[in-house]
């Protein structure tokens, strides 16, 4: 490495020069001393030219703001001289000119105007020797590459992030059908690749991309320019044109523009290329409400308080050290101080100044911790200082990336019209953080109050509840709009999908811009029929009570006593708890809930069926007239063994159920609503505590259908029949409803409510109301007399019964000892008496019996107890023998043995026959 003097050359921008492709002439210079030398290349000079063939190339047209935009960097280190932030060690420039030319540059200076490729030419030459590079206009994404360009630093973005920006305000705005001018270079190409990616992510679309070529000398350039205002003139549908070119093309392209109304009142995305430039729009010619609405954007500003001083501090100074300034001043020097500060961009104020703060830092880094020499100071020492180094400027800390990139963000201007000739386009509205990706405007309202009347679109927005669907080989910004099915939705406009609604807590109909929660159903105490409902169960509760406090009432009376008074008091209980079962049924459904109810109505009915079936059973006795059997169904009928007995199979059904798959609350997702019910879980343990009861009301069923032409002063047997085929019809309607409904209907439970409602009113009306009729109206019925006077007046007929639904013999209290034999004859057996005259005065009556001997037959012959037994001959049910105990047959002379006490007489009837059983207790 080539030894320097006591001061290091770094240049800031582009620099160095290593060959001579040709000699510019006039080549001019700024320099300040210093131990470390800041080298600045700025392209003063806007191009190169000469008169002739023979003539030397110069540099002209003077660019006033990149003469400005030099002074910063003047500023810049007499502000770090000024207030000694490096010590002793002092920092010096020297400023060259690139005069926008490349060939230019490589001699002896560097444009900034986006000329990239005067960026990487230079770069190459400063890394022979590791010379850092600091730019703070160069944003091309090639440069971030730092096996290429290993030097080269920067402290503005690449144009990577440029794209995101614009395609922030885009999406924001909803903008997604754009026109896109760019030129044909390195910075317009990679720009417009960049853009096109982060677009297409976000469903942005190019109706058109017009191309510029890159420099003014092309021959193509006014047909590109005129290609490009057709486009724009003719898309009249795209309101948005995003401009990546240069100064000078959107010179052009405006006024060839704005001379159609077609292509007037349009929103514009200005790069940073020309964002703050005023020469780009002809403000003597147009006005801003021609152009429309202009947005640009701009590399993070700064602070140019200080400097505008400094620049008003130059009236009183001389600038031999910089003839650039110098000569523009030497003509009017308050004129020229003040172009100076018009054309002042904040942005490079900012960028110049960070730039400097980190090279003072590196400095610092190295020669005031560390102690450096700077005589000996190697420039890849340097640069490895330079992109560690953290720096802080204007209260915020910044740090070279990975990539040698300081990432400050982007400002958003927004141009405003102060006059009809004057443009401000300092009108900072908003700022985008490269970190964060994130663009926040400071005055948002107002900004969308100005571009939300926009639309920049290939086809109108789809509403919530819609979908795009794009058409085979378009752009996917131009589609139709469908509606999302059932219980699908779309929430947002344009949306690209609809979403699937929860199904178990939610429902759309189709169109739909959300899913809706489903309302809960299940058989709610408020609704009307449930009330009904609980009206008539409490109703039924309520009759229970009052029918067993009648009962109670008049246990002893004839009516209860045939009614079997404690199975009666139990059939009631288990109607009362029927009844209660119902009201489970009803309201949310909770576990305890779902698993008590079907066990309490099972057990509670299974109870009442079986207390009917006691009762049935009885029937069978009194029929019965084969003596064996009758002594064996003696044996059997133990009613308070039989009803526990009944009881222990539905208990042991309900407790199986509970173990291994109890009912559980459960629930269902039905169309738009949400069911919530009790789920038997087991069918087939649901249809065994059904059939259990069923099985047992079958048995009452077909005992009491036997017993149906009884006579009926005796006879619950017909009230048995009715009670049950009450049940059944009930039952069986029940079954296909049930199936129908199940787990699909909150009325399901209604259903089996009507049906247990049903049952026990039945069982409630047939078993005990007509009785409760005769206790509480027909009192003069509920005696011993009259219960004697209606089986006296049955046994004069042949045929039917009397009308007495409540009597048995077995009602009556036994009989006080007689003194006479006739009394106790009588008393005994009412009817011997009647039915023995009837038979003898009437010797051709119709009580024959088919074998010829009359229908009963009497022996006077004896004294004594009376029995009643069946023929010996034939022992048919309506041919009896009545006479004294151990009385021979007539016919045959055999003995039948009797019991050696009196028995009760006890009359059933059918409408056949009258037949006379006798029995101690029997009783229906």
């Amino acid at each position: 490495m080539k030894k320097m003097k006591p001061f290091l050359t770094f240049f800031l921008f582009f620099s160095v020069l290593l060959r001579h492709f040709f000699f510019v002439q006039c080549m001019r210079e700024a320099k300040a001393s210093g131990d470390i030398i800041i080298g600045g290349l700025f392209p003063i000079h806007e191009g190169v030219g000469r008169k002739s063939v023979n003539d030397p190339w110069t540099c002209n047209r003077l660019s006033v703001g990149r003469l400005a935009q030099s002074l910063v960097l003047v500023h810049a280190v007499e502000e770090i001289n000024k207030n000694r932030v490096l010590g002793n060690i002092t920092l010096g420039y020297h400023i060259v000119d690139s005069c926008g030319d490349v060939t230019t540059a490589l001699k002896n200076t560097q444009s900034f105007m986006k000329a990239n490729k005067i960026s990487i030419a230079v770069t190459r030459q400063l890394n022979l020797e590791n010379i850092p590079q600091i730019s703070y206009g160069a944003t091309s994404g090639l440069l971030s590459d730092k096996t290429r360009f290993p030097s080269f630093m920067r402290t503005v973005p690449e144009d990577d992030h440029q794209a995101k920006a614009i395609v922030k305000i885009l999406k924001d705005h909803n903008w997604t059908w754009v026109g896109v001018v760019t030129t044909d270079g390195e910075y317009g190409r990679y720009a417009l690749e960049r853009l096109r990616y982060h677009a297409t992510k976000d469903n942005i679309c190019f109706a058109y991309t017009a191309i510029l070529p890159e420099f003014f000398a092309n021959e193509r350039l006014e047909e590109s320019i005129n290609s490009t205002i057709k486009s724009i003139v003719e898309h009249r549908n795209v309101k948005v044109i995003i401009s990546f070119a240069k100064v000078n093309h959107m010179m052009y392209v405006f006024n060839g523009v704005l001379e159609d109304p077609r292509g007037r009142e349009k929103v514009w995305l200005a790069s940073d290329n020309w964002s703050q430039s005023t020469n780009a729009l002809n403000t003597k010619t147009w006005n801003l409400s021609y152009v429309g609405t202009v947005f640009g954007i701009t590399l993070k500003s700064g602070n140019t308080f200080k400097f505008v001083q400094f620049l008003h501090s130059l009236r009183n100074e001389t600038h031999k050290n910089n003839p650039f300034l110098e000569e523009f001043l030497k003509d009017d020097k308050e004129k020229g101080i003040g172009e100076l500060i018009n054309m002042t961009y904040p942005y490079s104020v900012f960028s110049i100044e960070l730039a400097v703060t980190a090279i003072a830092q590196a400095v610092k880094d190295l020669c005031i911790r560390q102690k450096c020499n700077i005589s000996t100071l190697q420039p890849k020492e340097f640069r490895k200082a330079l992109r560690n180094a953290t720096f802080t400027m204007d209260g915020k800390t910044y740090e070279f990336d990975d990539n040698g990139d300081v990432n400050s963000g982007y400002d958003v201007i927004l141009w405003k019209e102060t006059s009809p000739s004057v443009i401000d386009m300092n009108n900072f509205v908003g700022h985008y953080d490269i970190e964060k990706s994130e663009l926040k405007f400071s005055r948002k309202q107002d900004l969308y109050n100005l571009t939300q009347v926009i639309i920049s679109k290939c086809s109108n927005s789809c509403q919530p509840g819609q979908i795009k669907k794009s058409a085979d080989g378009q752009p996917s910004c131009c589609y139709q709009c469908e509606s999302c099915p059932t219980n699908y939705f779309s929430n947002i406009t344009d949306s690209t999908e609809c979403y699937q609604c929860d199904s178990n807590f939610s429902y759309s109909k189709a169109g739909a811009s959300r899913c809706k929660d489903k309302e809960v159903q299940y058989f709610k105490y408020g609704d009307v029929y449930h009330i009904v409902l609980l009206v008539f169960t409490g109703l039924g509760a309520l009759l229970t009570l009052v029918v067993g406090i009648i009962f109670v009432a008049n246990w002893r009376t004839p009516v209860v006593r045939s009614s079997v008074g404690p199975v009666s008091i139990l059939l009631l209980t288990s109607l009362f708890f029927t009844f209660g079962s119902v009201v489970l049924f009803g309201g949310e459904p909770n576990p305890l809930q779902c698993q008590a109810r079907h066990v309490l109505f099972g057990l509670s009915f299974t109870l009442s069926v079986s207390c009917i079936l006691v009762r049935s059973f009885k029937i069978v006795l009194a029929m019965e007239f084969n003596p064996d059997t009758k002594h064996i169904l003696k044996k059997l009928y133990k009613p308070y063994l039989i009803i526990p007995a009944c009881m222990a199979g539905q208990v042991i059904i309900c407790t199986l159920w509970l173990i291994y798959e109890p009912p559980k609350e459960e629930w269902k997702a039905i169309e738009m609503n949400r069911l919530h019910y009790c789920h038997e879980k087991s069918k087939l343990a649901f249809g065994l505590l059904l059939g259990y009861i069923g099985f047992l009301a079958l048995i009452c069923l077909v005992v009491a259908f036997k017993g149906r032409k009884l006579p009926e002063c005796y006879n619950e047997a017909k009230f048995i029949t009715f009670s049950m085929l009450i049940y059944f019809i009930a039952w069986i309607i029940f079954g296909p409803v049930y199936v129908k409904l199940s787990d699909k209907n909150m009325f399901l439970p209604a259903v089996e409510m009507v049906v247990i409602l049903i049952s026990a009113y039945g069982i409630l009306f047939c078993q005990f109301f007509t009785k409760c009729y005769i206790i509480l109206f027909k009192r003069e019925a509920n005696t011993e007399k009259a219960f004697r006077k209606e089986i006296r007046n049955y046994s004069e007929k042949d045929r039917g019964g009397i009308k007495n639904f409540a009597f048995s013999m077995d009602s009556l209290s036994k009989k006080e000892p007689s003194d006479s034999l006739s009394d106790q004859k009588s008393s005994v057996h009412p009817t011997m008496s009647m039915l023995s005259s009837h038979s003898l005065s009437n010797p051709k009556s119709n009580l024959l019996c088919p074998c010829g001997w009359p229908l009963i037959e009497t022996n006077q012959a004896y004294d004594g107890p009376i029995a009643v037994t069946p023929h010996p001959s034939h022992p048919r049910p309506n041919h009896l023998l009545i006479g004294p105990r151990r009385a021979p047959s007539r016919r045959h002379g055999r003995e039948r043995k009797q019991k050696e006490s009196t028995r009760r007489v006890v009359f059933q009837g059918n409408d056949e026959s009258a037949i006379l059983t006798g029995d101690e207790r029997l009783v229906p």
